[in-house]
């Protein structure tokens, strides 16, 4: 059976565009299938900010992929692109986020479903409310939209 899972997808390096591109291609190969994906937003850097703008994207996806499993094709697609480990925040070809993994609430050292910072991300949230405005935060119980409001004060950006 197939689970509704959703991705932020972010670029700050080269053809930031492209790589975006890229990575939802590769989705497809690793037994994750693209259904909706988002329009692309240029948004300032978070957390270290001395660094090039970012293009963000979200995606709905289906796979039948365990959370981990879906964790582990994620990081494979990054290492393919070119990623490199480095410092949290710093610059990066690709970053690929399990957002939501269905209604799941998992919380390990290595996995934290939904993504434990989305509702303080307007540039996760940007997105992602176009693809599924009225997806519910199964911790927060409120929807992406009533999320991206608290956030941006009702204004998008």
């Amino acid at each position: 059976m197939n689970t509704i899972v959703y991705i932020g997808i972010g670029s700050n390096m080269g053809d930031r565009q492209a790589n975006c591109e890229n990575s939802i291609g590769r989705l497809k190969d690793k037994g994750i299938f693209a259904k909706k994906v988002s329009s692309m937003h240029e948004t300032k850097p978070w957390g270290v900010e001395n660094q090039a703008d970012f293009i963000n994207m979200a995606a709905e996806a289906e796979t039948s992929l365990s959370p981990a499993e879906l964790l582990k094709a994620l990081k494979e697609i990054e290492k393919e692109m070119g990623r490199q480990e480095t410092i949290i925040w710093e610059p990066r070809i690709i970053d690929l986020d399990i957002l939501f993994y269905d209604d799941a609430v998992i919380d390990t050292e290595y996995l934290h479903i939904p993504h434990q910072l989305l509702h303080k991300r307007d540039f996760v949230l940007m997105p992602l409310s176009e693809i599924a405005p009225d997806k519910m935060h199964p911790v927060l119980k409120k929807t992406v939209r009533q999320l991206k409001e608290e956030l941006t004060g009702g204004n998008s950006v």
